[in-house]
């Protein structure tokens, strides 16, 4: 009998590691061959079979076969600039620090001339999507965001960030992606007319991580059922969306592929979900997660790889930015790096600096892949008469796009 020790913990030590005997490695192989080589369908208790048993190199091996399978040969990144509109946020996650108070010097609260300007800058290095990100609804918190939002005529933040997507492809021509936590039906429905596309972290399914004591306890907008809401109304609404997991805050394997399942049956009913975001948890000095260790590389890669395999003809993700060797997720069968810009910081994760396309390009090709940008909004979304933008977007999109629904080289040159 083999005796095998699989890091499936989020640390790092070796007290995190689970010992298992394997001795139905054969039925391990035999899955991921009928999962190669036809459409079969695993079902969760295999996928957690595979996540603990299977072999790092066989997980790697058949993710890699997949993706080469239904993404070929190309890489895809988002040249973006990220217009952090207001930073403040009712919910307090244990893990963040984009959220600010009033009377800090790091707030943002921006008017409509100086995001203008920014994305002015922004178009002139050829980026296509402008990232509208605010806090999970601010204006239900605090008072300065109300009166600020009165005084220029509005009565919502949605209703703000309507205005300033309209304005952004009007004065511009760039793309809106905006991610404002979650939003009603009838807001998303407002904000479709404007928006290439919409994004929304599931982060995870599990009710447990909202439970006390939990990264989520103080953060009703995470809750999975919120979440869920939202996620279904942008399917309802044929929006494309920008959805994935946290990896590493407390969850289990197990939650990790309910969670993905549940992404999983979204994109089955509606055809909406464009992207699978797997973000890894990156500790950050003053939360009170500060202390608690990032997921062992071992740990993240098998989640990464189980989404593909789940998922055999989704786009998925892993930020460059967050991982030193980001190279290595290639291999498990990722297909996009996000976005990423020449403008901005990343405000979510300040800490981390994106990497230089220019340097993601030697690495992606180092692979045997074309890097190749893309518009915040993916081609088989506004390709072959599907209706998933609006005709608002859709003239800016054409605008933007090659025949293979791509950037135009005679933009980015």
């Amino acid at each position: 009998m083999e005796l095998r020790i699989v890091f499936i913990s989020q640390g790092v030590t070796d007290n995190d590691a689970l010992m298992r005997c394997d001795n139905d490695l054969e039925l391990v192989t035999k899955i991921l061959d009928e999962i190669k080589h036809s459409s079969y369908h695993i079902s969760s208790e295999q996928a957690l079979s595979l996540f603990y048993d299977a072999k790092l190199e066989q997980l790697i091996e058949c993710s890699s076969y997949l993706r080469n399978k239904f993404k070929p040969s190309i890489l895809t990144y988002s040249r973006k600039v990220f217009v952090n509109l207001v930073n403040l946020c009712r919910d307090t996650c244990t893990y963040c620090t984009y959220k600010k108070e009033p009377g800090d010097s790091r707030l943002s609260m921006l008017e409509p001339d100086k995001v203008l300007s920014i994305v002015e800058v922004a178009k002139r290095l050829r980026c296509t999507e402008a990232l509208i990100v605010t806090g999970e609804r601010p204006d239900t918190r605090y008072p300065e965001v109300r009166n600020w939002l009165l005084k220029m005529g509005f009565s919502t933040l949605s209703e703000y960030i309507g205005e300033i997507c309209e304005m952004i492809i009007k004065k511009t021509g760039l793309l809106p992606h905006t991610n404002a936590g979650s939003l009603s039906k009838q807001e998303l429905l407002a904000l479709r007319e404007n928006n290439a596309s919409m994004g929304l972290m599931l982060e995870s399914s599990s009710i447990r991580l909202s439970s006390r004591g939990m990264p989520h306890e103080r953060a009703p907008s995470k809750h999975p059922r919120v979440r869920a809401k939202s996620l279904t109304s942008c399917g309802e609404l044929n929006i494309p969306t920008t959805t994935g997991l946290l990896v590493g805050i407390g969850e289990t394997p197990q939650e990790i592929i309910e969670s993905l399942l549940f992404i999983k049956s979204l994109h089955e009913s509606f055809g909406h979900i464009q992207e699978v975001i797997m973000q890894n948890f990156s500790p950050k000095d003053g939360t009170s997660m500060s202390r608690h260790p990032a997921p062992a590389r071992e740990y993240f890669m098998r989640a990464v790889a189980i989404a593909r395999i789940l998922m055999p003809d989704m786009n998925i993700q892993v930020p460059p930015n967050l991982n030193e060797s980001f190279e290595d997720y290639i291999d498990v069968g990722i297909n996009d790096w996000g976005g990423i810009s020449p403008v901005t910081i990343d405000y979510v994760n300040p800490e981390h600096p994106w990497p230089p396309i220019e340097h993601v390009n030697r690495v992606s090709s180092r692979k045997g892949f074309q890097l190749k940008a893309r518009l915040p909004v993916y081609p088989e979304f506004f390709k072959n008469g599907r209706s998933f933008v609006s005709n608002r977007v859709r003239a800016s999109i054409e605008a933007l796009s090659n025949d293979e629904g791509l950037v135009k080289e005679s933009y980015l040159n």
